[in-house]
């Protein structure tokens, strides 16, 4: 009963129901962060991500023309691009319930099974990080997405019998930042598996003219074209900057967000032109100033820069390696001539392609 309880508030008596203590510290936290209004809730208001748009909206077309759940769907795609936000934009466009957890909370199969027996028909259920899951949850979670059945052991040892249940046709929505490491089984159960590329700034720009209106902010088109140039392809950040940007305006000026505002917003809290903050300025000045420009090892780079190499690899030198300021070798980490040009510093001849060299002489 108290599993029942947790999983699904609704079937207590109208004057019992209550959110867990998880659930509605979330229900607070959305209804207190502005960011929560700023997703976008149709189709039609998802900016970008063109071709994916396309495909999912045939797909939901079919799937109501017909009657039934949608396929199960897998987005794929560095943070920050709209793969929750699309998980919602499934529901709704569906008419139904979105259910959501994540890989890490599904610990224990009979988790899985608690969430699964409590969808409704047709319902939505987005698993977040989804290459996180055990071994364990996911052998049950085959047969669910497709058989929509699900396997229940009862009793241990020479006692114990497997009962199957019926589960409601549901559309699995999954989402991960690591597409290599879900394994192929789960991945080929899914009826799209889309990965979600980075936004081009026009894009962003409507996203940020959009996410200004909703935050009440006067904005002009050379100020949202500024934030948007910063945002590193990614509305998270974008809508980020833009609530930094607008705390400017409104401590500082009038309250409008012209270029010139945008700029000294984004200058104070340390974003340059090119969306670099100051971990990223630290990396390649480490590389240029006291390494010569490398190659240098990526512990002795991390070290340097008082960073834990994972955080180095997996979160600042992706987006350093997008814009050309470093690249990886055999030998080690290496800063580009752009890298130095960034820094304002002149780069070495040993820095310069053959193909440049004549640009420096």
């Amino acid at each position: 009963m108290a599993r029942d309880e947790l999983l699904d508030p609704s079937a207590l008596p109208e004057e019992e129901a209550a959110p867990p203590p998880a659930a509605a510290a979330g229900a607070e936290a959305e209804s207190l962060d502005p960011v929560a209004s700023l997703r976008p809730r149709t189709l039609e208001e998802f900016v970008g991500q063109t071709e994916l748009k396309r495909r999912l909206a045939v797909i939901l077309e079919a799937a109501r023309r017909r009657g039934q759940a949608s396929d199960h769907l897998l987005f794929a795609g560095p943070p920050g691009l709209g793969k929750t936000s699309l998980a919602g934009i499934v529901a709704a466009e569906m008419g139904v319930t979105l259910h959501v957890t994540s890989g890490p909370a599904l610990e224990r199969p009979g988790d899985l099974a608690a969430i699964l027996t409590k969808l409704g028909e047709g319902d939505v259920l987005f698993i977040d990080e989804i290459h996180r899951l055990s071994r364990s949850v996911e052998e049950v979670l085959y047969p669910a997405m497709e058989d929509f059945q699900l396997d229940i052991v009862l009793g241990k040892g020479p006692a114990a019998r497997s009962i199957r249940l019926d589960l409601p046709r549901f559309c699995l929505v999954g989402a991960t930042t690591r597409t290599g490491l879900i394994t192929g089984p789960l991945r080929d159960r899914f009826g799209l598996v889309a990965r979600l590329d980075y936004y081009e700034p026009d894009d962003l720009r409507s996203i940020v003219v959009r996410a200004a209106a909703i935050l009440g902010a006067v904005i002009d088109a050379e100020g949202a074209v500024e934030i948007a140039g910063r945002s590193r392809g990614t509305p998270r950040i974008a809508n980020r900057l833009l609530r930094r940007v607008r705390d400017v305006a409104e401590v500082e000026g009038d309250g409008t967000i012209d270029a010139a505002v945008a700029r000294e917003g984004l200058e104070l809290f340390g974003i340059d032109a090119l969306g670099l903050d100051k971990v990223d300025r630290s990396i390649l000045s480490a590389l240029c100033e006291r390494f010569g420009g490398g190659p240098v090892g990526l512990s002795t780079l991390a070290i340097a820069v008082s960073e834990p190499t994972e955080t180095v690899e997996d979160v600042y030198e992706p987006y350093l390696i997008q814009q050309g300021l470093l690249l990886r070798t055999p030998r080690g980490r290496t800063a580009t001539p752009a890298a130095w040009r960034h820094l304002g510093l002149v780069p070495p001849a040993s820095a310069i392609p053959a193909s440049e060299a004549g640009l420096f002489d």
